[in-house]
């Protein structure tokens, strides 16, 4: 069983490997020519689309296959402040050289729309922004030519008083999307309304993948273990190469905060689940040290033993 790791969005062993630059709408609100507010959307964008290929740079030297871009590459995309500046065609170049870098190397990227994209939102102004905002996530990945799959990673959202309407209105605004966002979906079980039986039942439904969270499952679970779900949740994969989350807690009191590093403890007793599928998978890190902390758990995972580290972020099991 081979298991490849990668990271969030900053790269801390890479010089201002940062792609997160963007300008507050208050800050952008001082600038009352509009053009001159584009030009200041602009140079960040670029700034940031700099350095994210510096980053893919530095994971293909390192053999990092799995990398999470950042929903702010474009700051202020979705808001009105910024209506009319197209920048899928002002960029296009860079968009282009991202993905061609990004096929060259056989990459696996992916996005994690905000906290605020909610498809299941009862309220007509919150789920037209989210359908803004998964529009914008998808013409990136258009604009950089990869292939649909499963790269956009969405909570449920919401439980709004009645979980089952909530469950049945994600599934009604699901299924009236273009399948060009459709096909890009996937979905994540959160540590407060949706645990892993709620997101795999309904990703059995609309027969998309499911991102399993072992973080959010050890603090949200409704008694399901995990040895009984991941067989099912692999499935909901098909031939695609299923992909989880991982990170730790900050603190015993911040069960729910991500800590800066992972604890190889809270990763092992799901690698003994996992392998006795035996299926390949991925592995997003969620921790502060993002890259560091990536590196420093395979290290550790050396350390204790049984593994077989074939590529930089790759080990076998």
């Amino acid at each position: 069983m081979r298991v490849r790791f990668g990271y969030v969005a900053i790269a801390l062993d890479v010089p201002e490997g940062s792609p997160n630059k963007t300008v507050t709408i208050k800050n952008l609100e001082k600038i009352t020519d509009v053009e001159a507010r584009i030009s200041r959307l602009c140079r960040i964008t670029r700034e940031n689309l700099s350095t994210t290929l510096r980053i893919l740079r530095y994971n293909a030297g390192n053999q990092i296959h799995v990398y999470r871009f950042t929903s702010k590459t474009v700051p202020l995309a979705t808001h009105t402040i910024a209506a009319g500046w197209d920048y899928l065609q002002e960029f296009k170049e860079e968009w282009q050289e991202i993905g061609a870098y990004i096929r060259k190397h056989e990459m696996r990227v992916s996005a994690h729309p905000d906290h605020y994209t909610l498809l299941n939102s009862p309220q007509p102004e919150v789920l037209a922004a989210s359908l803004r905002d998964l529009e914008y996530h998808v013409s990136m990945f258009e604009a950089m030519g990869i292939e649909e799959g499963p790269q956009l990673v969405l909570h449920v959202g919401g439980v709004y008083r009645d979980k089952q309407s909530s469950l049945d209105r994600f599934v009604r605004e699901f299924e009236q999307l273009p399948e060009r966002v459709r096909s890009r979906l996937m979905l994540e079980n959160d540590d407060k309304m949706y645990g892993a039986m709620d997101v795999l039942r309904l990703c059995q439904r609309i027969n998309r993948p499911m991102v399993l969270d072992i973080h959010h499952h050890a603090y949200f679970n409704q008694g399901e273990q995990l040895e009984d779900l991941w067989p099912e949740i692999v499935e909901t994969w098909g031939e695609h190469r299923p992909k989880i989350h991982l990170s730790s807690p900050k603190s015993s009191k911040d069960f729910r905060g991500h800590a800066d590093w992972i604890n190889v403890d809270d990763f092992l007793p799901f690698v003994r689940i996992a392998k006795i599928i035996d299926r390949d998978f991925d592995v997003m890190v969620e921790a502060k040290q993002t890259d560091l902390a990536m590196f420093r758990l395979i290290r550790d995972m050396e350390d204790v033993g049984g593994v077989n580290r074939i590529e930089q972020a790759t080990v076998e099991l």
